[in-house]
C-alpha cells in the first residue's frame, strides 16, 4: 500500500469515527402499518433528515405500535421516553378542545377548508404542546371519513344498537347521538374485532379499510366525507434543542417537505384506496340525502357542543375559520 492510499484510508476511517462520536439516534414510535401512508411519508421524511445531516441524525421508525401503543406516544415522547412521536390528534380532544376541532362532523369536509382549518387552529394548537415541552414538526390529514359496515346504512337511525368502533371522544360521541354503541378498538385489532363481533361499524378512512383488509370482515362503505382529521408529529422540545443549529433547521426543512408531501398524498389515497376496496367486493354507497341530513343533524348538535366547552377561544377559532 503506497503512502498516499494509506493517507486516505487513515483520514476515511478517522471522519467515520467522528460521525460515529457525534451521530444521534431519534426511536420514533407510529401507530400504523408500514403500507399506511402517513408511515410511508414518516418513512421518507426520517431519510430526508439522515440525507441532509450527513447521517448525524438518525430517526428509526416503529410502526405499528410496536414501541408504544397509539395512546401511549404523546406522553412517551412528553416524558423523554422517546423524542419523537406520531398520533392521531383527535385522541387528545380531553385535554383541549382545539384537538377534536378537526373532527366535527361536516365542518371541514374537503381539502381546501381541512387546509384552511389547520392554519386557524395551528398556533392556539403549538401553544398547548409547547406548555408540555412538546413542539409540533407538521400534520398530515387522513382522507375524508366514510362509514363501513356490515349492512347499508340509509339514516342515522339505522345505526342504533349497532356496536361501533370508535377511536377518540368525537366518535363516541357520534355513536352515542346515533343512538350505536362506542366501542374502543386500535387499528390493528380491527380484523379479529369485527370477526369476532365485537364492533359492527366504523367510521374511518378509505386508507384504514385497505390496510385492515375491511372486505374480510365488512360489505359497505359510505362515502359520507364527514371530516378530514389529522395525525401530528411532535417532537420532544429538549431534545430538539439538545441538536446543533443546522442539524434543528435540516428538520425542520424535512418536517415541512413532509407536511406537504402527505397533504399531497392524503388526497391521492381516497379514489385509489375506495377502487381498491371496490375491487375486493366492498359495495360503495353514495349517501342518500336522508343520511347526510341525519347526520349533519348530528354534527350540528356535536359542533354545538363542542363551542359550549371550548369557550371564548373556541368562539374565535370557529370564527376565524368561517371568515
Amino acid at each position: 500500500m503506497n503512502q498516499f492510499v494509506k493517507l486516505a484510508t487513515a483520514a476515511a476511517f478517522t471522519v467515520s469515527l467522528s460521525t460515529a462520536a457525534f451521530a444521534t439516534t431519534w426511536e420514533m414510535p407510529t401507530p400504523y402499518p408500514d403500507a399506511t401512508f402517513h408511515t410511508v411519508n414518516i418513512k421518507e421524511f426520517a431519510s430526508d433528515v439522515d440525507k441532509a445531516t450527513g447521517g448525524k441524525l438518525k430517526i428509526n421508525v416503529h410502526s405499528a405500535g410496536s414501541l408504544f401503543k397509539h395512546k401511549q406516544i404523546k406522553n412517551a415522547v412528553r416524558g423523554g421516553q422517546a423524542p419523537i412521536g406520531e398520533f392521531f390528534m383527535g385522541l387528545l380532544a380531553n385535554e383541549n378542545p382545539v384537538y377534536a376541532m378537526d373532527t366535527l362532523p361536516f365542518l371541514a369536509s374537503d381539502y381546501p377548508s381541512a387546509e384552511k382549518l389547520w392554519k386557524v387552529t395551528r398556533p392556539t394548537i403549538d401553544k398547548a404542546m409547547a406548555a408540555q415541552g412538546l413542539m409540533v414538526l407538521f400534520s398530515v390529514p387522513w382522507p375524508p371519513q366514510g362509514i363501513y359496515a356490515k349492512k347499508e346504512i340509509k339514516t342515522a337511525t339505522d345505526m342504533k344498537g349497532l356496536k361501533f368502533r370508535a377511536y377518540n371522544a368525537s366518535t363516541t360521541r357520534l355513536a352515542e347521538l346515533a343512538g350505536a354503541v362506542p366501542t374502543q378498538i386500535e387499528v390493528a385489532d380491527l380484523p379479529q374485532a369485527f370477526a369476532t363481533g365485537r364492533v359492527d361499524a366504523m367510521i374511518t378512512s378509505p386508507s384504514t379499510g385497505v390496510s385492515t383488509k375491511a372486505w374480510d370482515f365488512l360489505s359497505y362503505f359510505h362515502h359520507t366525507q364527514a371530516w378530514i382529521p389529522k395525525n401530528v408529529v411532535v417532537v420532544n422540545k429538549a431534545a430538539f434543542m439538545a441538536l446543533d443549529d443546522a442539524t434543528r433547521e435540516a428538520v425542520k426543512k424535512a418536517a415541512m417537505a413532509a407536511e406537504k408531501r402527505g397533504w399531497e398524498m392524503s388526497k391521492a389515497e381516497t379514489d385509489s384506496k375506495i377502487a381498491i376496496m371496490k375491487e375486493n367486493g366492498i359495495k360503495i354507497i353514495t349517501p342518500s340525502p336522508e343520511l347526510l341530513a341525519s347526520l349533519k343533524a348530528i354534527g350540528a348538535t356535536m359542533s354545538a357542543e363542542w363551542a359550549k366547552k371550548a369557550g371564548a377561544e373556541g368562539a374565535d377559532l370557529l370564527a376565524a375559520y368561517k371568515k
